[in-house]
């Protein structure tokens, strides 16, 4: 049965409205985060999708799993957001030989000082690409699941804090698969989203190659043009702002609905746990403060739903057969489960947004049904 909101619950109050006491507001942090993307587009042309799920993963302080061929820019996308917070970045090449301590770091004795010291690995950043992390053994992965869990390493008995903001960028080649070691999948659940990118668009491609080489040979990208979007700690307060986005009882109810009918369908083998129905809303609050809303609406649920969901789930023996893939598997999931509907506000009401259908207003996406 498909739940009815009133326009007040939906829609809640306008952007910008309440905010910190310092106040900062969703308009304030949803402004700070199009710096951040102006900055990031003067050296990352085109790949929409991978800068917004890589900010909406930022903001929900979680980790992003990308998957796509070598040479799409991930690691010059890592770097300008880095540089665009105020923050840095860290690359890691995992291959069959990297271990643990190579990520994390390691105690070692100083000879000409007579005593331990502690040498901290590139896991002590902001941002972390682990480039082709199935390339690794299953302990060298297993190093990462204290950081991307606990935001913190353990070295000799000792915890060390890890900086904040916190999140690892990892990449899968979906071609190679000799010389590999797939991800558990108690593993792939730590990841918030899973993305898979293509090939860029002829003209987005055209303009990344008069980029490249205009003044230069083109061997290096360079990150001169990019500025620091926002003052030092300020992300911080970015962050915040998203955690005061509002979230309906009846959107939760829809995105565990969702979540549940992947436990159910014949198709899906395994379904995702209930880590899945809080990411989808974690995600869902870093989506609606980058369209400047401070309150969920249902098209956020649907539009996060495949790569919150693909990496989750584990398809049945006949689907594979069948040449059914997990993309196609969630998108008929959304396709059945309703979404809650909005019910028009009384005549008297006061409404402090637009109403359905006026300039300016978000449209929630109309419930299907089977």
């Amino acid at each position: 049965m498909t739940e009815t909101l009133t326009h007040g619950e939906t829609y809640g109050t306008a952007a910008g409205a309440g905010g910190a006491a310092d106040g900062r507001t969703i308009d304030w942090a949803a402004q700070a985060l199009e710096k951040v993307k102006r900055e990031i587009a003067k050296v990352f042309v085109g790949q929409t999708d991978l800068v917004e799920h890589a900010l909406i993963t930022l903001l929900a302080g979680g980790h992003l799993l990308v998957e796509g061929v070598p040479g799409l820019g991930k690691t010059l996308l890592v770097r300008a957001l880095a540089k665009a917070i105020g923050g840095d970045s860290k690359r890691i090449q995992f291959t069959p030989d990297l271990m643990p301590s190579d990520i994390t770091g390691n105690i070692m004795f100083e000879a000409q000082a007579g005593k331990f010291i502690t040498r901290k690995g590139p896991v002590f950043t902001n941002i972390l690409i682990a480039d082709e992390i199935n390339r690794a053994p299953a302990k060298t992965q297993a190093a990462l699941f204290e950081a991307m869990q606990e935001f913190q390493v353990s070295l000799d008995g000792a915890e060390y804090p890890l900086p904040k903001p916190f999140m690892v960028l990892a990449t899968q080649n979906p071609f190679e698969h000799e010389g590999t070691y797939p991800l558990p999948d108690a593993q792939k659940d730590r990841f918030l989203m899973k993305l898979l990118i293509a090939y860029p668009g002829a003209e987005d491609e055209k303009e990344m190659v008069r980029r490249v080489l205009s003044g230069g040979t083109g061997a290096e990208l360079s990150l001169d043009g990019v500025g620091q979007a926002l003052p030092a700690g300020d992300f911080a307060a970015v962050r915040d702002e998203a955690s005061r986005v509002r979230v309906d009882s009846a959107v939760v109810d829809y995105a565990v609905r969702l979540v549940s009918a992947t436990r159910d369908n014949p198709a899906i083998e395994t379904g995702a746990g209930p880590r899945a129905s809080l990411a989808l809303i974690r995600c869902a609050r870093g989506r609606a403060l980058l369209q400047r809303r401070d309150f969920v609406i249902p098209d956020d649920i649907k539009a996060l739903a495949v790569p919150v969901l693909i990496h989750r789930i584990s398809l049945s023996a006949e689907s594979d057969l069948e040449g059914l893939n997990e993309v196609r598997a969630v998108e008929s999931i959304v396709s059945q489960v309703e979404a809650p509907r909005p019910r028009a506000a009384p005549q008297d009401a006061p409404q402090s947004v637009p109403p359905l259908g006026a300039e300016g207003a978000s449209s929630p996406a109309e419930p299907v049904g089977p």
